[in-house]
């Protein structure tokens, strides 16, 4: 039997392995295993069938350098343009910040198409369209995904990131937020 990767790093800790013999506090053991375990890529995880159910996943996307240059109509609907001309998933409801983007979305064929290459393939559309060449490069090169596991915790995470330009100051109600909307609605 193997033992996961994690299990094997909190083995070599707890019994000094990794310290080379040194007499080591449990608090720096603490704070160098969390320094190894921090990830520098997101985990792409697959899709978990879940029955009869959608699968449906939470993305986030950055900008380059974490450019503000986002929250703009012109590009609100060139955004909205990419999503509806990629055929293999389809967005719910998303958000636009300045610097980054929130959206839901579901696999829109079966057997689905990895989000990896639907990701890239509208990254790719708007930064080909964008409408001020100066402010390439348009995009991080990764995103973050995650599988909602129940209609309640999709719910719950819409809600939130609904707040995202609340928190950020930006306006004083969700709703006052223009750069935000539901493209198709992704039925739990």
């Amino acid at each position: 039997m193997t033992l996961p990767k994690y299990f094997t790093l909190t083995h070599k800790f707890m019994n000094n392995d990794l310290t080379q013999g040194k007499p080591t506090s449990e608090h720096q053991k603490i704070h160098d295993y969390k320094a190894l375990c921090v990830r520098k890529h997101p985990a792409h995880m697959p899709l978990v069938n879940l029955g009869n159910r959608t699968n449906i996943v939470s993305l986030t996307i950055c900008t380059h350098g974490r450019k503000q240059i986002l929250a703009q109509e012109d590009v609100h609907q060139l955004l909205l343009k990419a999503w509806s001309s990629g055929k293999h998933w389809s967005v719910g409801n998303y958000v636009i910040m300045p610097d980054h983007i929130h959206l839901f979305c579901a696999p829109a064929t079966h057997p689905y198409k990895p989000l990896r290459n639907w990701v890239k393939y509208w990254k790719t559309f708007v930064s080909r369209q964008w409408p001020r060449l100066e402010e390439h490069p348009i995009w991080q090169i990764d995103f973050w995904d995650t599988q909602m596991r129940s209609g309640d915790n999709y719910h719950d995470k819409w809600l939130y990131i609904q707040q995202n330009p609340v928190r950020a100051g930006i306006v004083k109600a969700p709703e006052e937020w223009p750069y935000q909307g539901e493209l198709n609605v992704l039925r739990w």
